[in-house]
């Protein structure tokens, strides 16, 4: 993918290379599409603003923002469109976020002629929208499915941009497009004032992340892009804004990924815990407690961004999907699937926040303690059972070796948060589990004769996934099993460079395109395992692979380098964090635990 995001928390929206918007859902992440030309170039819709005969176009963020600026430069003049959508702190201190773009259309010499194409099909593309043109907006109305409407002002000639004419541009201008009616005058001051306040909103939000040095810029790119994923109203992550772009093209692995896995997200709010950013962290957590609200309620999958536990999967017929890669889908089934990784990855969330960094134990409350327990409780009768993996295999269910990992790292845990908080009688119970279910991984994940952890009882697979078991710190780096496990992965799982997360035939053939996480996996554990210098050569090739905007994708093609997959995907700039965190030496390893910081995070206080 060759476009850059922008969003503020309340949605997002990908901007291809000719500042096109090619794909916005309003007024939430999982809203049916307004412009979804990714997934149909005919029938998806977009917004464009283009010059005419331009000489040329170059593309960037602003500086530590996620506002895009695209410069045009023609033999009439030179303009520039700034694409952001708002977000700032308020007089009272609220986050102001609303469920719209604006597009400042920046005069910097000349009289520049341009268009601006509007071809909004609503409701994922399912008819053109209706364009109703008023003196102080044009209003944008579904003509097929639900009822929604949208509403664009500007201060161009606005039936010059209904009709798509060519506008000279004199001075400066502005295209603001809203899911709601705007109560207040909309003019020039405003949009001026709000643009700016975004812009100070992220630079100060940047100011007050702990980051590495060397690769400072990257991260940072990826610091903002994790945090564009994090719905404001609620606290939910989403994987990535997008559904259904193809992990193979042309094939038909295409999922919805607009909601909150707890895996994902847990992860991720782990992440930030660790970088200063309490605050997200905190929000996820108090997400995931409004979900378990008594004692015998499960924990899902999966989410939907305001909590919802039922997102059925149906497929979008009349579109063409990316590059002609069917079926669309929307919505996700695997949120009926057993995952029991889970839990591991929920319970870590927790003890990163309240244990490891060691300054939130009067936080720690009686309602996250049961939470707790319920979790340590559920681990304790299904540890044993079957699931579907860390990969959501659509087939058959296993003895996945990833989802014994994770229940390990769930009791062994939940142990040390009982001791931090002074229940320590829980703790020998807790450890006794942690330490049956160690017994039972290393007796049947493990196969001497390929000297490697498999990817579930029995098989002859190998799985990306167990590189994880450095970094929980379920064997020591210098124990033989993990060395052979990572020597399998180099072996067996890389493909020019770039990690596989398994090669075996599965319920959709055999995949073809690496997975970008296990990359980064496989970098932490060759550093882990003393492989320092070949570990950061990886690194280095690695991140050679985001688009020119530093973003990522789920997949990459191995042999020609192409993203794929739904992006920017939350997954993959997470552990490339990670990864670099570790080869600057901000994490360290601490020996039966985990990886830590190997100090405090530096660069400021609690930010929303």
């Amino acid at each position: 993918m060759d476009h850059a995001i922008i969003g503020n928390c309340t949605s997002a929206a990908l901007i291809g290379s000719d500042a096109s918007i090619d794909w916005l859902c309003l007024p939430f992440f999982d809203s049916p599409s307004l412009f979804g030309r990714i997934l149909d170039e005919n029938r998806g819709g977009f917004f464009r603003i283009s010059a005419e005969a331009p000489i040329k176009v170059e593309q960037s963020y602003a500086y530590h923002t996620p506002i895009l600026r695209t410069r045009f430069e023609t033999r009439e003049g030179v303009f520039e469109v700034m694409d952001y959508m708002p977000r700032f702190l308020t007089s009272s201190g609220d986050v102001y976020c609303p469920s719209e773009i604006h597009r400042n259309i920046h005069l910097i010499s000349g009289a520049p002629r341009i268009r601006i194409d509007l071809k909004p099909c609503p409701n994922y593309g399912l008819g053109e929208g209706l364009l109703i043109s008023s003196s102080e907006y044009i209003k944008i109305t579904s003509s097929k499915g639900e009822y929604n409407s949208y509403y664009l002002y500007s201060d161009l000639d606005l039936g010059a941009i209904e009709r798509g004419e060519v506008i000279e541009l004199k001075a400066s201008a502005y295209c603001l497009l809203s899911y709601h009616e705007k109560l207040v005058l909309i003019d020039q001051q405003k949009i001026y004032l709000e643009y700016e306040k975004t812009k100070s909103y992220w630079m100060d939000w940047v100011y007050r992340t702990s980051v590495t040095e060397k690769y400072k810029e990257i991260v940072i790119r990826s610091v903002l892009t994790l945090k564009l994923l994090m719905f404001q109203r609620t606290g939910a992550v989403i994987a990535a804004p997008t559904t259904s772009l193809p992990e193979i093209v042309g094939g038909s692995r295409n999922w919805d990924y607009r909601y909150c896995w707890v895996r994902d997200a847990s992860m991720i709010v782990d992440l930030y815990a660790r970088m200063g950013h309490v605050h997200s962290a905190e929000r996820y957590i108090q997400f995931i407690l409004g979900r378990m609200l008594v004692k015998n309620e499960n924990i899902g999958v999966m989410y939907g961004i305001n909590g919802e536990r039922l997102i059925d999967e149906r497929i979008l017929g009349h579109l063409d999907g990316y590059q002609g890669s069917r079926p669309v889908r929307i919505g996700n089934a695997a949120y009926r699937q057993r995952q029991n990784d889970v839990y591991g990855e929920l319970i870590e969330a927790i003890y990163s926040y309240h244990v490891a960094n060691a300054r939130y134990q009067c936080d720690f409350d009686e309602e996250l303690w049961t939470v707790i327990r319920s979790l340590a409780n559920k681990v304790i009768s299904d540890w044993r059972s079957t699931d579907c993996g860390i990969w959501e295999r659509r087939g058959s269910e296993h003895h996945f070796v990833h989802s014994k990992l994770m229940s390990w790292v769930a009791m062994d845990r939940a142990a040390k948060i009982s001791c931090f908080i002074g229940k320590d009688q829980h703790a020998p119970r807790y450890l006794a589990v942690a330490e049956e279910i160690k017994a039972d991984i290393l007796a049947n994940g493990w196969d001497q004769s390929l000297n490697s952890f498999v990817m579930f009882y029995g098989s002859r697979d190998f799985d990306a996934s167990n590189l994880l078991m450095l970094h929980y710190g379920f064997l020591e780096p210098t124990d033989p099993r993990i060395r052979g496990t990572v020597e399998a992965a180099q072996k067996h799982l890389v493909r020019n460079g770039l990690v596989m997360r398994y090669t075996a035939e599965d319920e959709f053939g055999a995949p073809e395109n690496a997975f970008i996480v296990c990359t980064f996996w496989l970098i932490n554990a060759l550093y882990l395992t003393g492989e320092e210098s070949e570990a950061r050569a990886m690194f280095d090739r690695a991140i050679d692979r985001v688009n020119r905007f530093g973003l990522l994708s789920e997949d990459i093609e191995p042999e020609t380098g192409r993203l794929t997959g739904n992006f920017p995907q939350g997954y993959s700039h997470l552990a490339l964090i990670q990864s670099a965190f570790l080869l600057e030496k901000k994490y360290e390893w601490k020996s039966g635990g985990r990886l830590a910081h190997s100090r405090r995070p530096q660069g400021g206080e609690d930010f929303l």
